[in-house]
């Protein structure tokens, strides 16, 4: 009555091998997903932790609101960090709410051989 037919003799003749091919889409969604989305979100996650422990004093960092500042003093054990923002201004940021730090790009002052 709530079955049909069709599903019926198909699970009877099937069996597990048709309850295979019903997930088998199901798997394969999931192992798209994880590769094109949690994998890459947990790398990059990775990185940014990699990235908040290895911060020193003198780096020029961007906060979550978009604050530019050095880091004055870095304490240890602790989610703390101080950083001026302008001239003798300093406050104390938590480490999670760095969001990049700004890496010195070298200028390109070679001279170009003569031929």
């Amino acid at each position: 009555m709530f079955i049909s037919p069709a599903f019926a003799q198909d699970a009877a003749a099937g069996g597990a091998a048709g309850m295979l091919m019903q997930f088998a889409p199901l798997l394969l969604i999931f192992g798209v997903f994880y590769f094109i989305l949690i994998r890459p979100q947990q790398k990059k996650l990775k990185e940014h932790r990699d990235m908040l422990g290895q911060l020193k004093r003198g780096d020029r960092v961007v906060t979550g609101g978009g604050l530019v500042a050095t880091i004055t003093k870095v304490k240890e054990g602790s989610d703390e960090i101080e950083a001026e923002i302008a001239p003798n201004v300093r406050v104390t940021l938590v480490r999670t709410t760095i969001g990049s730090v700004i890496r010195p790009t070298p200028a390109n002052d070679t001279v170009p051989a003569k031929s």
